[in-house]
């Protein structure tokens, strides 16, 4: 028997960093939402064309073969659509430029939910999570749900839209546990999709294993993940 649906919404929209970002984050939920029949779309803010320690690849040629490694991670998953915005590793801000571009993607897309890096928890995040972050939530509230920000969006065809959540993974205070025991399987496929990322895929298998676990134990349950939830549209 399926577990029941997690939402009653439809549209989901991802918005992450980093390739593998997702993976870590929110795998095993994106995957149980999509298995519920969720569309899903994930916003790919860099490619990632800095993450490695080799010396023998150039920025673009590691982006390329980070995004192919995401498209496959997407496939097992089961995400409807990537969109690569193609920013520079390590150099995002949250600045008005930034917040243009997912509120681009917000009005194209229409997303019910809206799923990213929480940009407040105070220790160990890296500056493109907090980057993605603050603007994401910022072009969640207000900007996308007023006309007079961005108004040539309107000549373009692309309405203001209200979103109805915000979910912020990573967050030092979620109050959402998902339970991803069915799940879990395929968050742990997915990651493997990163095979630039990973030195030892049984080693990184088991500690998203325990840490899935730990998350877990905190509301009686085999494998979680965890939110913080912000609701906007009532």
């Amino acid at each position: 028997m399926r577990m029941s649906d997690l939402t009653p919404h439809h549209r989901i929209m991802v918005v992450v960093a980093h390739p593998d970002d997702m993976e870590f984050g929110a795998g095993g939920t994106v995957a149980r939402l999509a298995r519920e029949g969720k569309e899903i779309v994930l916003v790919q803010c860099t490619s990632g064309d800095k993450g490695t320690n080799r010396r023998d690849l150039t920025p673009e040629e590691l982006a390329r073969e980070r995004e192919d490694e995401e498209r496959e991670a997407c496939r097992r998953l089961g995400v409807s659509e990537i969109v690569f915005l193609r920013l520079p590793d390590g150099e995002l801000m949250p600045d008005l430029a930034f917040r243009e571009r997912i509120v681009r993607q917000i009005r194209a897309y229409r997303p019910d939910i809206v799923i990213t890096h929480d940009p407040f928890r105070p220790y160990a995040l890296h500056p493109d999570h907090r980057a993605v972050g603050i603007t994401t939530i910022d072009a969640v509230y207000p900007t996308a749900r007023d006309p007079l920000y961005f108004p040539q969006h309107l000549a373009e065809g692309l309405e203001p839209h209200k979103v109805a959540e915000l979910w912020l993974f990573g967050a030092q205070y979620p109050d959402l546990y998902v339970d991803i025991s069915e799940t879990l399987h395929l968050k742990i496929a997915a990651l493997a999709a990163h095979q630039s990322q990973i030195n030892d895929i049984e080693e990184l298998a088991q500690r998203v294993r325990e840490r899935a676990a730990e998350i877990g134990a905190e509301r009686g349950l085999p494998y979680a993940e965890a939110f913080k939830v912000i609701t906007l549209r009532r």
